[in-house]
């Protein structure tokens, strides 16, 4: 498979980033032993002028591993297509045992690089660049995750055979002959919404009150409480919103939503959600550096618009997420 454009992509993509890292590691070793703003040193001149560089090439690199999320994922489709049994997105992630690891990882890749951009930016806003150290102690941290995210998407692509027989979504996520559930195919649709419902609002309710005063545990209990509800809200896709999405019960699956045929509905449902979810949870970790030269102010003005974005997002979500549901239920089916 690693012929298939869709492979080279993510591998090139992959290699860049492994690159990058490289440099910037050499940077983040020399900046955790010399760097000194105090000082007028020609090491100290030099290093001013290499972390502007080597912070710059490593925001690209990690906003390409960012895209990597997605363009797995679609890859992952095309795959199917060349794969025995596989009818989308997941049976080509079956077809290898790296395929779900590489995915999972590639999704809470999706919050640890947001993380150092966004630590990047607030340094950059402080003539004292006061989170230097930090942010490369981050990266020297970050770098073994990059390592295993770009291993197991090698393994990935160089395990899959075209002659693998695999499962469609409708036997992963569906339900057995005998009445039986295989993956998340025996939760309560109810008791999901219920929850799912209790969530949202309980959320939207604590980014109310954050707005009109901004109170630092009820702010950990806002990032806390979104980091619950993303694993929540995927369910809630996979088993009820789907089947509602492709007007077939027994239809669940939460790859499919990104196909033309049903308009590309999952890319505002999971583009929100995946936002909504990094707003919401950043919005109490950045407080932890407001006391650093010159950040008060900059870290106040993106809590704020943390938890604006992450309100906002949330009711486009919750407002897809019901859509199809409330058409069903005023309407019937299609019509």
């Amino acid at each position: 498979m690693f012929l298939n454009p869709w492979s080279i992509a993510l591998t090139l993509c992959g290699l860049l980033a492994l690159a990058l890292g490289a440099v910037a590691s050499r940077t983040a070793l020399r900046v955790l032993r010399f760097w000194d703003l105090g000082s007028d040193s020609n090491r100290q001149i030099s290093l001013e002028g290499e972390i502007w560089l080597s912070s710059t090439l490593m925001a690209y690199g990690l906003g390409f591993q960012i895209v990597t999320l997605f363009l797995f994922v679609l890859a992952a489709d095309q795959f199917a297509q060349a794969i025995a049994g596989a009818m989308c997105a997941t049976g080509s992630l079956l077809a290898s045992p790296y395929g779900v690891p590489t995915l999972l990882v590639k999704l809470c890749g999706l919050f640890f690089y947001g993380f150092w951009l966004l630590l990047h930016q607030l340094d950059i806003r402080s003539e004292h660049y006061p989170l230097v150290r930090s942010k490369y102690l981050y990266l020297l941290l970050l770098i073994p995750f990059l390592v295993l995210d770009v291993s197991l998407q090698t393994l990935y692509i160089a395990g899959l055979k075209p002659d693998i027989i695999t499962s469609c979504c409708g036997v992963v996520f569906g339900s057995t002959a005998a009445g039986e559930s295989n993956l998340l195919g025996g939760s309560s649709r109810h008791g999901l919404l219920i929850a799912f419902s209790l969530a949202s609002l309980s959320l939207a309710g604590m980014a109310t009150i954050l707005l009109r005063r901004w109170r630092p545990r009820l702010a950990w209990s806002y990032s806390l409480g979104w980091l619950c509800f993303l694993p929540l809200a995927l369910v809630v896709i996979t088993t009820v919103v789907s089947s509602y999405v492709y007007a077939m019960p027994y239809h669940k699956c939460p790859f499919c939503l990104l196909k033309p045929e049903y308009h590309y509905f999952g890319l505002p449902l999971y583009g929100s959600l995946l936002l909504a979810g990094f707003f919401g949870m950043s919005a109490a970790p950045t407080g932890l550096v407001r006391s650093k030269p010159g950040l008060a102010r900059v870290v106040d003005s993106y809590q704020r618009l943390a938890v604006k974005g992450s309100l906002l997002l949330l009711v486009i979500f919750a407002g897809l997420s019901w859509y199809h549901f409330l058409k069903y239920l005023l309407v019937g089916g299609e019509g």
